[in-house]
């Protein structure tokens, strides 16, 4: 039974780490976009503000998920590398955001509040998701 509390206890510290590591990139994506992100979603209904968030919110569950297998059983390791991490790898996507921003026409936070879905946004998605799983090899 002690196992068990022990466990549950374990699974809450990391789930607690995970949901705060996606806030934070909550908050990035909402930085980059023009206007209010819960707006853009839950109001306007506005799909490329979604795709963006959804794939950054993937992005740091890949890195979690890998720094929580990589930790060896070994608990307090495992939390904080999940917490260094999720911020690295944070920190990795918005750079990505930012040079992919330069390197193409127009501005993306612009693209991403238009009604009309662009592809731009896809390869935007896809530089989040490519990112959680370079940092989730790197850590493994």
């Amino acid at each position: 039974m002690q196992n068990l509390v022990t466990d549950l206890l374990v699974t809450l510290a990391y789930g607690v780490v995970g949901v705060v590591l996606m806030a934070v990139g909550y908050v990035l994506v909402d930085v980059a976009t023009p206007g209010k992100l819960h707006e853009l979603i839950w109001t306007e209904r506005n799909r490329n503000a979604a795709l963006l968030l959804t794939s950054n919110l993937a992005g740091v569950g890949i890195i979690v998920v890998a720094a929580i297998a990589a930790s060896e059983d070994d608990f307090l390791l495992g939390l904080v590398g999940a917490a260094a991490y999720g911020i690295v790898g944070l920190v990795i996507m918005a750079l990505a955001f930012v040079l992919l921003d330069a390197l193409t026409p127009g501005k993306l936070g612009t693209l991403l509040v238009d009604q009309q879905p662009h592809p731009a946004v896809w390869v935007s998605a896809m530089v989040h998701l490519a990112t959680g799983a370079i940092i989730a090899a790197a850590i493994s």
